[in-house]
């Protein structure tokens, strides 16, 4: 099928997205005084560790009964209740069922000693700044906030320097934030409790390329795209696509994913080994470089998700692939999301080998188009890329179209230019800011939800119906092939009720994503924001064993704190 004219629509109206994007707004919000009172959790039914806890993993066996014991703390309880869902004011402030976005948290003052150690560690490398500190505990793109910021920011050059960091935060029992490319969106990288952010950024550096064994080895600041531009002259690449900034470091705390999870898995997937500094300083190596291995606990997995919680990564050897020989980017319209869904699911069930497939509703067509003075048309869309040879990719497309026709597609195009497959993913990669460039005052509550396969369709049907219901402006976008899909709800930040609304939107997709034995997040992580849903989702069986996990490498609990393991969760 001829592309040329579709493709000359496209171009001729575009404008650059960037006059369009939000300006970075560091204002400080106005948090209620009663936020930073500290709620305290009581530890009821103390005692001794059972003793397979201490076998979980190796290193535990190092650390002393009497440091197993949990310590009381001061920390807020973010339990879920079941509160009705099309109610947005039954949520309370605080709590079961919170709708509080503001996580609280206890501050004591960082030691002088620690602050002249960190100096004597980092030399320069460090601040103390206000203003710095403020953006290091407020990421730009997060829903959640904290009472308190950083009180320090350091800046390692090396895993020696980390481990000199985290070795005398634990002494001084300061609580240490990790902070890669600042791209999470749950709350990852707030510092409730203040302490020392540890910014990875300066270790950036390819330290290892095995070309012919077809892995790299590098150091946590790296950024995934500068990454895939050293490695393309050598004809490879390392083929998860998050958001753009997003660094290797997070990526493996976060698990992440993105549009070609698909074809080459997540983060857990393409990564062989670590290098990670734990809570008491020392350096551990998860694995050997082996593509497969059958020694020991599989310690690597164990950290890929773990959200700076057990350590602090400090190297990754990551597996490549090949730059595919020839590829086919596709887009179809489709007269309902359900039809789009649809068509996603089948293309799956056909058996090929699809790299992706995204799913855009008409409200974020409405948004690129606005953003971008485009024209397409404004109906649920689905974009595919088909990689292989020349005449495979080819084959895939036209089977492809063949099912889209009996699903009601229409306007399906193709491009095999590289420039008109680059002007066609620009759409999708830059749909977040096409949203804020349509509500250029407002924020937005991003959100993402994982269903099997089969129960896609239903999630999406369903979550839409909520969605166009509310006064709100909200765009769905999926990773269609795996069953994982975003929303982006826009609100004013001045109006209390549009928070309050934005968060009954995410409490309903989650809660009808679990009732599907899906999960209450794809690929975005935990965090602070999806803390709450955990215990409905994994079992009280479940936390509890990440929580002897927990106590076992970090008994001081400075690691990343009020993340990932609900507070509420005792032995």
């Amino acid at each position: 099928m001829a592309f040329s004219s579709f493709f000359s629509r496209l171009r001729s109206c575009s404008k650059p997205i960037c006059r369009n994007l939000r300006t970075s707004n560091f204002q400080r919000p106005h948090i209620p005084s009663s936020l930073t009172e500290p709620v305290t959790c009581s530890r009821k039914g103390q005692g001794t560790i059972p003793s397979w806890a201490a076998s979980l993993i190796p290193l535990a066996l190092a650390v002393s009964a009497g440091s197993l014991a949990l310590q009381s703390q001061n920390y807020p309880s973010l339990c879920l209740n079941d509160a009705p869902l099309s109610d947005p004011k039954s949520g309370k402030n605080g709590g079961k069922g919170s709708t509080d976005y503001v996580v609280k948290g206890s501050l004591r003052k960082v030691p002088p000693e620690l602050i002249e150690e960190l100096k004597g560690i980092c030399q320069d490398k460090m601040t103390m700044d206000e203003d710095e500190r403020y953006v290091h505990g407020k990421p730009q793109n997060s829903f959640h906030k904290a009472v308190n910021i950083p009180d320090v920011v350091v800046y390692p050059r090396s895993e020696e320097e980390v481990s000199k960091i985290v070795k005398s935060c634990n002494m001084h029992k300061v609580p240490i934030v990790p902070y890669g490319g600042a791209t999470s969106i749950e709350g990852h990288t707030l510092s409730p409790y203040g302490g020392v952010c540890i910014d990875m950024t300066l270790m950036n550096r390819v330290k290892a390329l095995h070309v012919e064994d077809m892995d790299v080895v590098v150091e946590p600041g790296i950024g995934w795209m500068e990454l895939n531009e050293y490695l393309e002259s050598y004809g490879l690449f390392f083929p998860l696509d998050p958001g753009p900034g997003a660094t290797i470091g997070g990526m493996c705390a976060t698990r992440c994913s993105g549009s070609l999870a698909v074809r080459y898995g997540t983060m857990r997937d393409n990564v062989i080994n670590l290098k990670v500094v734990l809570a008491d300083g020392e350096v551990m190596k998860t694995a050997s470089r082996a593509r497969k291995s059958a020694a020991g606990y599989d310690l690597t997995r164990l950290l890929i998700g773990s959200e700076g919680t057990l350590g602090v990564i400090t190297e990754v050897t990551l597996r490549l692939q090949k730059l595919p020989q020839s590829s086919v980017v596709a887009m179809c319209n489709f007269p309902t999301i359900k039809d789009a869904a649809d068509v996603a699911i089948a293309t799956m069930h056909s058996g090929i080998q699809v790299s992706r497939v995204e799913l855009l509703d008409e409200v974020q067509i409405r948004a690129i188009n606005l953003a971008n003075d485009k024209k397409l048309p404004e109906i649920p869309t689905l974009m595919f890329e088909f990689v292989g040879t020349e005449a495979y990719a080819r084959e895939q497309t036209q089977i492809v179209q063949k099912i889209a026709s009996e699903h009601y597609g229409s306007d399906f195009v193709f491009a095999e230019d590289p420039e008109e497959k680059k002007e066609l993913w620009k759409i999708r990669k830059e749909a977040l800011w096409a949203c804020f460039a349509m509500k250029p005052k407002f924020e937005a509550m991003i959100t993402d939800v994982c269903v099997p396969l089969s129960h896609l369709a239903e999630l999406i049907s369903r979550s839409k119906q909520e969605l166009d219901a509310s006064p709100l402006t909200c765009t769905v976008i999926a990773h269609a092939g795996d069953g994982n899909f975003h929303v982006v709800v826009l609100f004013d930040p001045t109006k209390e009720e549009q928070r309050r609304e934005a968060e009954r939107l995410n409490h309903f997709m989650v809660h009808t994503a679990l009732s599907m034995e899906g999960t209450c997040t794809g690929e975005h992580g935990v965090g602070t924001g999806k803390i709450k849903y955990l215990e409905k989702e994994l079992g009280i069986e479940n936390l509890r064993t990440m929580k002897r996990i927990k106590d076992a490498l970090d008994p001081n609990n400075i690691m990343n704190p009020g993340k990932l393991i609900s507070p509420h969760i005792c032995f």
